[in-house]
């Protein structure tokens, strides 16, 4: 199952209507450092034992430094019924650009 991408523009877009949930996949250390606000901190080997902090009615946006993490994470999602999931092309590095 292929995961969709968003870009940074239509990311800012949904943070402005606050119509989607952000999932940071990074470790904490990473997360600390810098993030996205709003978003909240599942690291990528607990996503598939926090499933329940995850809104199901709400778009869902995965991200992490480079996108592979969250392509991996979005995957494991849509494969779990959420089926509005999408990764951050280039991760908080393109965020950050």
């Amino acid at each position: 199952m292929s995961c969709p991408s968003i870009n940074v523009t239509e990311l800012k877009s949904h943070l402005y209507r606050r119509d989607a949930q952000i999932i940071d996949v990074r470790e904490i250390a990473e997360y600390r450092a810098s993030h996205i606000e709003g978003s909240t901190l599942i690291p990528l080997a607990e996503l598939p034992f926090r499933l329940d902090e995850i809104e199901r009615d709400k778009d869902v946006i995965v991200v992490c430094r480079s996108g592979n993490r969250s392509a991996q994470a979005c995957e494991i999602l849509r494969e779990r019924g959420f089926l509005r999931t999408k990764s951050l092309s280039g991760g908080l590095a393109a965020w950050s650009a």
